[in-house]
């Protein structure tokens, strides 16, 4: 296969695209020939090596070609007729043997696409014929002007990208019905912005958040670059954060709802019947035969929270009892419950 592109880029073979690329980042970097003067001429052969590498794998069509046939494939040495499935190939012409033409970009090219210059370091070294192409970076030259690089290996600092404001985050309150059965909610924001012309401008605007039913608070809903528009810097995402009011009568617990009834003592031995009315206005009632202990809890399948991931599913209602006893009992009444509860 010749040279092994894949081993001077130091990917593996299903390397992705951003994978390429930082790996290129990286070695571009660590071997232009402007950053190693004691030995330029290793370096400047590295350099052109890993830039070719970068060339062949970034294109799908000459990686195509690559993998299937190596470097004798890419530089025209057609295999056998049969050899059959020569992706990325064109007709050569007159009836002869079809070729794959490559004509691989210079290696100042493909640098100045990732950084916006040829030599970052302070040289003026024409690494594929371009020469001649004055630097943007400031500062000096060599080692001082490479930290100006992000990361060891970004942007150079004439050439960053715009910096991102930070987010702008807002409490959104919600009641429990509201994330029981979903709702929509508007709001309406006011933020600086420039009109084609350059001038400040005040832009306001209406969002509509879709509230979806089982949302938990915490839930963030973010609005790309709904800040305030700056000079060179991208504006800020909106982000609303979903906030649970208190309720009434439920409490929530995960997916499930809990609901704390006050019941006397004679009903939790006897037998009580718990009425209630959902998040959804149905009303439902729950008959209990058994003894309610304090620690006592009747589990209603289905009727707690909607699941997000799953809206046709619920979570469970769990009630749970406050037992009243009595503050104080005759001597009668004492007599009357020993005698039923140890016949």
């Amino acid at each position: 296969m010749g040279v092994d592109y894949y081993k001077v880029l130091q990917v593996d073979r299903s390397a992705k695209e951003d994978d390429l690329k930082k790996a290129y980042r990286k070695l571009a970097m660590k071997w232009h020939p402007d950053k190693n003067p004691k030995n330029k001429k290793e370096a400047e052969a590295k350099f052109k090596q890993i830039s070719e590498a970068y060339d062949v794998l970034s294109d799908p069509q000459k990686r195509a070609v690559y993998d299937q046939y190596g470097e004798e494939g890419l530089k025209g040495q057609v295999p056998p007729p049969g050899a059959g499935g020569f992706s990325g190939m064109s007709d050569a012409g007159g009836g002869g043997p079809t070729m794959f033409s490559f004509n691989p970009r210079s290696a100042d090219d493909i640098f100045s696409e990732f950084f916006g210059v040829t030599s970052p370091f302070g040289g003026m070294g024409d690494m594929g014929g371009r020469g001649g192409i004055p630097t943007f970076a400031r500062g000096g030259f060599g080692d001082d002007l490479f930290s100006q690089f992000r990361g060891g290996g970004g942007e150079a600092s004439g050439y960053a990208p715009p910096r991102k404001a930070p987010p702008i985050e807002r409490t959104l309150p919600c009641s429990l019905e509201d994330l029981y059965k979903g709702t929509t909610k508007k709001m309406k924001i006011s933020r600086d912005a420039t009109d084609s012309s350059g001038r400040p401008s005040t832009v306001e605007e209406i969002l509509t958040i879709e509230i979806k039913p089982g949302w938990k608070k915490g839930t963030k809903i973010t609005f790309p670059e709904k800040g305030n528009e700056q000079q060179g810097v991208i504006p800020a995402d909106l982000v609303f954060i979903i906030d649970e009011k208190p309720h009434s009568v439920f409490k929530r617990d995960g997916n499930d709802l809990i609901v704390t009834q006050k019941i006397p003592l004679v009903e939790a031995l006897t037998g009580y019947t718990v009425q209630l009315t959902t998040l959804d206005g149905r009303n439902l009632t729950i008959p209990i035969n058994s003894v309610i202990s304090p620690s006592y809890e009747e589990v209603v399948k289905g009727e707690g929270m909607p699941i997000p991931k799953e809206p046709s599913k619920r979570g469970n209602l769990r009630i749970k009892f406050n037992v009243k006893f009595p503050s104080r009992l005759t001597q009668d009444q004492k007599t009357g419950i020993k005698r039923l509860l140890t016949s």
